[in-house]
């Protein structure tokens, strides 16, 4: 059965989407804040969005170049949550953003002819030393075997050949990139053959596969694959890459989750830009899928605050010391099913989705599959009951 809506919004204060195309908003006000509209007020300060509420004001720093439309905050039914949260649309304007692009992964920012030196994310220990590229490519996309009868009309050349690196070579993947190795990678990284599939065991035409998976030597993490003797696989969500100056050392790791999130949010978007596709399959490397996502909306600007945060400001109408402003960030809106969902309507999907292939896959390793599960889970817990599923998926937003 599909997973039932709370009925409270769990401690939401107030949630706010903006959507820069529509160039309007949504904000939404627990009633546990707020209990009539008259009792919200909203109105603009410098690069901010101020909302008043009987226990104080809430200032929310807006990103550069987006403002508030004075006097455009209406109330608007909020349907069968209407006993527990109030809703208002407003409008806003939009200017472009110089920063609008800042949220590139390294997938988008690696260049022939430049270095740079990879890390750990777990522990920033830099794996390869300064790398210089003379060809950075893309790889085909992750059907492109399904297709290959589409582009020749003889047999299939690229039958049981793997497309490999040459020494300065960068091929790059939707969530990978495929590197030659070198010296540097002896001291730096460990090699252990792991056997997957082993679910399909019995099946004596699924034989168990083996991978030779690619470790830090310092804390263990796994960080990608073997694919051939003299060739690594890294995944983008477990390295940083950065331009090699000097003896500079890159800014301490983000925080695991945050990482995950923006680097995977970061690939959606340059992967939906460029092959105009709305659906993603995360699957393992066994090719199992994992995770179904349909990117909804790519132009958000959210903010939630909890309930525990509204009116923390300091008596004198500005934010105390000890609490900066929350601040709205860009995201991607996403409906998501996890594979391993047991209800019947989201079993139905999970079928359709495979019978039709309509999937773009995305290849990650079952832990950061787990952990981008996980990070879903956690932005779906944070939103109004009201926003919080959507038909039989449920909804997240990935920031930016």
């Amino acid at each position: 059965m599909a997973k039932e809506v709370p009925a409270k919004t769990h401690g939401i204060g107030v949630f706010l989407e903006l959507r820069r195309r529509l160039q309007s908003g949504l904000l939404i006000v627990g009633k546990d804040v707020a209990q009539t509209p008259a009792d919200v007020a909203v109105t603009s300060g410098d690069s901010s969005l101020h909302i008043r509420t009987p226990r104080g004001v809430l200032y929310l720093t807006l990103p550069a170049g987006v403002t508030f439309e004075q006097g455009s905050c209406i109330p608007t039914p909020a349907g069968e949550s209407c006993g527990e949260e109030l809703h208002f649309r407003l409008r806003i304007s939009v200017e472009r953003s110089t920063d609008e692009d800042s949220s590139a992964s390294m997938m988008k920012t690696l260049r022939a002819k430049k270095a740079y030196c990879f890390y750990c994310q777990g522990c920033m220990t830099r794996l390869l030393e300064d790398r210089v590229f003379k060809r950075v490519l893309p790889l085909p996309n992750g059907n492109w075997n399904a297709i290959v009868d589409d582009w020749c009309c003889h047999p299939d050349p690229f039958a049981n050949k793997k497309l490999l690196p040459r020494a300065e070579d960068c091929l790059m993947g939707d969530s990978f990139v495929l590197l030659a190795r070198d010296g540097s990678c002896e001291q730096t990284l460990t090699e252990e053959v792991s056997p997957v599939g082993t679910d399909d065991s019995q099946d004596p035409k699924k034989p168990c596969r083996r991978l030779a998976l690619i470790s830090c030597a310092s804390c263990s993490s796994v960080l990608g694959e073997a694919v051939a003797p003299e060739t690594l696989k890294l995944y983008v969500t477990q390295v940083v890459v950065e331009p090699a100056v000097g003896d500079r050392k890159p800014e301490a790791s983000l925080n695991r989750s945050l990482f995950v999130e923006r680097t995977v949010a970061a690939r959606l978007l340059e992967v939906s830009n460029s092959l105009s596709t709305y659906h993603f399959s995360v699957q393992t490397p066994d090719g199992k899928a994992f995770l179904l996502l349909w990117l909804l909306n790519s132009d958000s600007i959210i903010a939630s605050v909890p309930e525990t945060r509204v009116g923390t400001e300091s008596s004198n109408g500005s934010p105390a010391l000890h609490s900066p402003s929350p601040r709205a960030t860009r995201a991607l809106k996403l409906l998501y099913i996890a594979c391993s969902d047991t209800g019947i309507q989201q079993r139905d999907i999970v079928t359709s989705w495979e019978v039709s292939v309509i999937g773009h896959p995305v290849v990650l390793p079952l832990k950061v599959c787990e952990e981008l599960l996980q990070v879903m889970d956690d932005s779906n817990s944070t939103l109004p009951a009201s926003m919080r599923c959507m038909r039989s998926y449920e909804v997240a937003y990935l920031r930016l």
